[in-house]
This record gives structure tokens, C-alpha cells and sequence, in this order.
């Protein structure tokens, strides 16, 4: 039953980071005090696709109502206690259609909007608010153009969502990546050992440069440029005789691509975004630098420490930045929403939180600027012109 003010949806789609939980802790409360019911949907997209429309039905994993309680005692924590998946209703596939559908959806890609906007009224939402990537919010922006109610929170590690400068899960992971580098460099000092670190970015390579540029690693390779292998190891070489410990480091994202090549992928399969699983890069590097190490290094080989700081730095409990900013955003989402505004996406842009359109997450790509932050001679972030930059740098 709908209270006096209305229904409001929440959902969390894509990778998990820290800061999904106090976002939705901020929703509920603030939502409940302004005499709001708040309805989670399990599952991100998944929850509203596999609703069945029958009373009796078992829909518990599906979604459930929100209580003070509930938000309170999981916003302390990281990940999504809503859980998440990467369902796009748009591009179901024969075989994922929901048993109670396949009557009526048999092609091998399915549209399942009508279905989801059947299951909103069904379950009496009236705004809906999605906190994800550009992946999942994109559907959002399609919900909004059916005529819904959206207000979107942006989240991803990356920070590749266009139109803020800041994303949920960023300042974790970057937090992660400085230390956890910072570890391992006392064992690749003691061992005189070239450190490869590999870290998420598919397309972006925000979560290599930042690190780099606070010290963390001498040198990052990024999508937004293809590398040259012999240019990065003679650069390594060079970083490892200047270091007193004879030790270099680089950050490699993901997404990473040599010279002439392109994209390396653990297996082919795609999910529903059309993206197939990256992984590899860190290895091809790793090998390639012990291989051509001795070129630049009198005839000697240097030996690698690999590693692939992959799910530890998107798990376990946000910084201070990621607990402050998912407030704040689920706040602004509700201040959206008593004014009846919405398919908004709400921001932080220079310094400041705002809101804009929400197709902005449709119409461009959010990546590093190469000319103006990377330098791709010296495989490092530019070090200087940083006056009115906003926090954190790149965006």
C-alpha cells in the first residue's frame, strides 16, 4: 500500500564497490522521514525482470521493503546488501527470459521493457532510483525516455561515468591500490624485482593514473593509449638503477592495449552489455619486461613480481570519501524528487554537488584526456599545472 507521499524504488546494478550501502541507508531514511515507502529491488535489473505479478507468488528475491533498521545496520558496510547483477531487460536472451515469459518473448534477444514497466505499477513505485555504471544507468536513461520517474546515482571504480567528477567506489579504490602497492614494493625492493600491477579499467584509465600520480608506481599504462613494450621497459630499467632499493613499479590497467594489438580477454564469453571479461594484460607485461629487460640492462634479466589487485580493492568497507559523497548523493536524489524533478543524474562537478540530464550518461564517454594529464613519451602522469583542478585531477 502506498503511503501519503508515494512509493520510491531502489536499485543496485554492476560490480559491487564500496559505498552502494550507505547510498541506500541515505535514500531510506531521508525518504522515510519525508513519509515515503522505499521498496528495494534485488538483484539490480534482474529483481524487476524475474518479478512475477501474482500475489501469491514468492517474490522475495525479487525485492523487499526497506526499514530504518535494516539501512542502518548494513550502511556501515561495503558492498550491496540488495545484491547486484548485470541484467539488461532490453537484450534478454532466449535462454535468460524468465520461465513465467517464454510464452510470449521467444526471439533470440528480447525487449522486456513492457514487462518492467508493468512490474513498477505492480509494485505502486513511483520514482525509481538507480545507482550504478554507464552499463547500468543506461537502461535507466531508457526507462526515462518510456516516460518513468528516474533519478540516477553514479557508482563505478572506474569513474568513467560521464557528466560528474566523481563516482562511488573511486576514492576505495584508489585508497586500496596505494597501499596494497605499497605492500608489495618492500618485496620488490628485497628481491630487486620490476612490480606489475594490474587493476580494473576497461576504458578508462583513472584508477592507474591517480595512483601513479600520489606516489604509488613510476610509471602507468592505460586504454586511452597503446604502449610501446621496449619504450616501458627501458623506462623501468632506467626507474630501477635510479632507486636506491632497485626496484620499479608499474600500474596496468586492464583494458591496457600494446602496440598493434588489442584488448587481451580472459575468455570470450559477453555478458549483457556486450562486454567480454578482460584479464591478461598484467601477465603479458610482466613476461614481456623479464624478456627484454636484459636489452637495457647490460645483458641481465630482471625478474617480476605479478599481481592482480582485481575484487581487493572494490571489497570490504568505503573510505571517508565514500561514505561522505553516497549520502550526500542519495539526499540530493530525495531533494529531486519532493520537487518533482526527475530523470536527473545527480553530480559532483568542481568541488560542487549538482544535478544534470540524465542522457548525459548515453551521449558521451567519460575517459583521461591523454593531452592535457598523460604523458605518453614517459608512460607517467604530467606533475605539474594543477591550480582550479578539481579533487581529484582528471576530470
Amino acid at each position: 500500500m502506498k503511503t501519503k507521499r508515494g512509493v520510491i524504488g531502489i536499485l543496485t546494478g554492476g560490480g559491487d564497490v564500496p559505498g552502494l550501502n550507505p547510498a541506500i541507508r541515505a535514500v531510506t531514511v531521508r525518504a522515510h522521514i519525508e513519509g515515503y515507502e522505499v521498496i528495494g529491488i534485488r538483484r539490480g535489473w534482474a529483481g524487476l525482470t524475474e518479478l512475477i505479478r501474482d500475489k501469491n507468488a514468492d517474490n522475495s528475491n525479487n525485492y523487499q521493503v526497506l526499514t530504518d533498521e535494516l539501512v542502518n545496520k548494513a550502511g556501515r558496510t561495503g558492498g550491496t546488501f540488495l545484491h547486484s547483477s548485470r541484467t539488461r531487460p532490453s537484450h534478454v536472451t532466449k535462454n535468460n527470459v524468465p520461465t513465467h515469459l517464454k510464452d510470449i518473448y521467444k526471439d533470440d534477444s528480447n525487449d522486456l521493457t513492457p514487462e518492467i514497466l508493468k512490474n513498477l505499477d505492480y509494485l505502486g513505485i513511483d520514482y525509481l532510483i538507480p545507482i550504478g555504471g554507464d552499463d547500468t544507468l543506461s537502461y535507466g536513461v531508457r526507462l526515462f525516455k518510456e516516460g518513468f520517474k528516474v533519478v540516477a546515482i553514479p557508482k563505478t571504480m572506474d569513474n568513467d561515468v560521464p557528466g560528474t567528477d566523481y563516482c562511488i567506489g573511486f576514492s576505495t579504490c584508489v585508497t586500496r591500490t596505494i597501499s596494497m602497492t605499497n605492500t608489495l614494493r618492500t618485496s620488490a625492493g628485497s628481491h630487486e624485482r620490476f612490480l606489475v600491477m594490474e587493476v580494473f579499467g576497461r576504458y578508462a584509465g583513472f584508477t592507474a593514473v591517480l595512483p601513479t600520480l600520489a606516489g604509488a608506481a613510476h610509471r602507468c599504462v592505460i586504454p586511452e593509449f597503446k604502449f610501446n613494450m621496449d619504450n616501458l621497459t627501458e623506462l623501468m630499467v632506467e626507474d630501477r638503477q635510479k632507486n636506491p632499493s632497485k626496484y620499479s613499479i608499474v600500474i596496468v590497467s586492464e583494458g591496457a592495449t600494446f602496440e598493434g594489438s588489442d584488448m587481451l580477454f580472459s575468455n570470450m564469453e559477453k555478458d549483457a552489455y556486450g562486454h567480454a571479461k578482460l584479464g591478461g594484460i598484467g601477465d603479458a607485461v610482466s613476461a614481456k619486461l623479464k624478456e627484454l629487460s636484459s636489452k637495457y640492462n647490460k645483458g641481465q634479466k630482471i625478474e617480476t613480481i605479478n599481481q592482480n589487485l582485481g575484487y581487493l580493492v572494490r571489497g570490504g568497507d568505503p573510505d571517508a570519501i565514500d561514505s561522505i559523497v553516497p549520502m550526500v548523493y542519495g539526499n540530493l536524489a530525495l531533494d529531486l524528487i519532493l520537487k518533482g524533478i526527475h530523470g536527473r543524474l545527480v553530480i559532483l562537478k568542481n568541488g560542487r554537488y549538482d544535478n544534470m540530464p540524465i542522457d548525459i550518461i548515453t551521449s558521451t564517454k567519460k575517459v583521461v584526456d591523454i593531452e592535457t594529464f598523460y604523458d605518453t613519451k614517459r608512460l607517467h602522469p604530467f606533475y605539474s599545472a594543477f591550480d582550479g583542478k578539481p579533487l581529484f585531477i582528471l576530470t
